[in-house]
């Protein structure tokens, strides 16, 4: 058999087209495509950078507050052990000083366990300015002290770093002759 060889005769020349458009306009096209893209490049980091940001944030506040309903939960015992110390040393004196000091106990662990996780009282004293924020109004009465200040306490509240589990019990000062207006509040 006989090689074959290529057979040149038969080939046509091919011709290269010049481009439609200057090689300058393509040019200009293809950076501003680069343009863009670097652009669309640059929002999309910057998008995932806020993303984890947040994440990371959510992550920080759930870490934070995660034993807030926990909390919550266990402010009722408080006040009932509160309630239970001082009717003991209110009572008579027939009850036995083992369950005073047991009671007593009791109330001083659940409150260093609070204090260990955060969660601190709000208790205003009289002449303290009203914060909407960590006290709620159950009455405004006449008093001779500044309007919208507190005059009593009648529940403590609660907050867990700066949240605010249950806020503060509390009465408010009026003034005799002018109405409680939002506009004395801070």
């Amino acid at each position: 058999m006989r090689p074959r060889h290529p057979q040149f005769d038969k080939m046509q020349e091919e011709t290269v087209q010049p481009a439609e458009r200057p090689i300058e306009e393509q040019l200009a096209e293809a950076q501003a495509q680069a343009s863009q893209h670097r652009d669309a490049m640059l929002r999309a980091m910057a998008d995932a950078e806020n993303a984890r940001k947040r994440f990371q944030a959510e992550a920080a506040n759930a870490q934070k507050y995660a034993i807030e309903r926990f909390a919550e939960n266990l402010l009722p015992v408080m006040d009932s052990l509160e309630a239970a110390v001082a009717n003991l040393e209110a009572g008579p004196e027939s009850i036995p000083t083992s369950l005073r000091d047991g009671v007593q106990l009791t109330l001083r662990q659940l409150s260093q366990a609070l204090e260990k996780a955060r969660v601190t009282a709000i208790s205003p004293a009289p002449g303290e300015r009203f914060d909407p924020h960590r006290h709620q109004a159950m009455a405004a009465v006449e008093s001779d002290s500044e309007p919208n200040t507190i005059v009593a306490t009648l529940q403590k509240g609660y907050q867990l770093h700066d949240r605010v589990l249950r806020p503060a019990l509390v009465t408010v000062a009026k003034s005799a002759s002018d109405p409680i207006s939002d506009k004395d509040l801070d």
